[in-house]
């Protein structure tokens, strides 16, 4: 992952301003950078977005497809997940990304594996034979911290923006089977997401822990705790990173800040796709060249 190099000096400064509830930018502990999100950015996709998250930038597309049902469940769809991690950082290129990058997909399945996140039975064409499977592609443009989190709003608000074409199953006298697609592109499947869950990733900065950590705080932390929340604020999964330890009192503190920071980022993120989803064909797109 990409970092900074600090002094001692730069390194206790910002150490000191944590405990203080102070950070660098002037942000609390619990308070997240500004965030921009847009959807619908790629026009060759079944849904896309974008996530500028203070320096760091991501871009989702997601690929609705046609394949065969796993055997363990025959009767659901599922989803692929593929990051590419091409930022200009120097440390993200080779195999640096590509561990990176196998990293956050594997963080993401782990989130998606929750039962109730999307209802896979909805991508289910034919049991057996037939399904949707969504490829969905995270673009790391820009490294600025906390990608994890940034990756997750993404995702999520792609799922809001996916269409998947409604399709009818004919079966003629002799019990062939054939797949029709709808003609009509208004005439779609669109995904509930309100389930799906955000990641919320705090890092132990001293005796406190502190929300979407810069680069800079991130090189004075020695451990973080990922925590998947649900707009309902229930954690679904719970990953640590970094070199140091955490004592169970704060895994329960950072375990109650990220539910609460959590639900909150869900609130926030939906007012956003709502509001984008009114304006419909009236609102301006900036894309993601823009």
């Amino acid at each position: 992952m990409a970092s900074v190099v600090l002094s001692e000096a730069e390194k206790l400064y910002i150490v000191h301003g944590v405990q203080e509830d102070l950070r660098v930018d002037g942000r609390g502990c619990e308070d997240y950078r500004c965030a921009e999100v847009e959807t619908d950015v790629v026009s060759n996709t079944s849904g896309s977005a974008r996530v500028k998250l203070g320096e760091t930038d991501i871009l989702v597309g997601i690929k609705a497809e046609m394949g065969t049902p796993k055997l363990e469940k025959p009767d659901e769809g599922y989803l692929e997940f593929f990051v590419d991690c091409s930022s200009n950082s120097p440390e993200l290129e080779g195999r640096g990304g590509e561990e990176l990058g196998t990293d956050i997909a594997n963080t993401l399945y782990r989130v998606f594996s929750c039962e109730n996140s999307v209802d896979l039975k909805s991508l289910c064409i034919n049991p057996k034979e037939h399904c949707w499977v969504l490829y969905v592609d995270v673009l790391l443009l820009e490294c600025g911290g906390n990608i994890f989190d940034a990756i997750s709003v993404a995702v999520k608000a792609a799922l809001f923006n996916t269409r998947i074409p409604k399709v009818r199953v004919l079966e003629d006298e002799e019990g062939t089977k054939e797949i029709e697609l709808s003609d009509d592109p208004y005439d779609c499947i669109r995904l509930n997401v309100n389930e799906v869950p955000c990641i919320v990733t705090l890092s132990k900065i001293g005796y406190r822990h502190v929300v979407d950590a810069t680069l800079q705080e991130e090189a004075c932390s020695l451990a973080s705790l990922l925590i998947s929340v649900t707009s309902k604020g229930a954690i679904t999964s719970m990953k640590k990173v970094g070199k140091g330890s955490l004592d169970p009192e704060s895994i329960f503190e950072m375990m109650e800040t990220g539910q609460r920071v959590g639900k909150s980022l869900h609130i926030a993120l939906q007012k956003i796709l709502d509001e984008e989803e009114n304006l419909g064909t009236s609102r301006a797109k900036v894309g993601f060249l823009g």
